[in-house]
């Protein structure tokens, strides 16, 4: 399995980074669910980033 993160950059542009790590598919669900929440401004302020489990990113 591949492991995914998601960075965000809110309407205020602070960045974010998740804390878990996703699959594919439910990066993409956490990916609409902050665009449907009025997280982000639009989609392109979030990106799906494939990680090494254990990886810590940085916002």
């Amino acid at each position: 399995m591949k492991n995914h993160k998601v960075r965000w950059t809110d309407r205020d542009g602070q960045p974010h980074v998740s804390v878990a790590s996703y699959d594919e598919d439910s990066a993409k669900a956490r990916k609409r669910q902050l665009v449907a929440d009025g997280v982000v401004a639009d989609a392109k302020d979030v990106r799906i980033v494939e990680t090494k489990p254990g990886e810590v990113l940085q916002p």
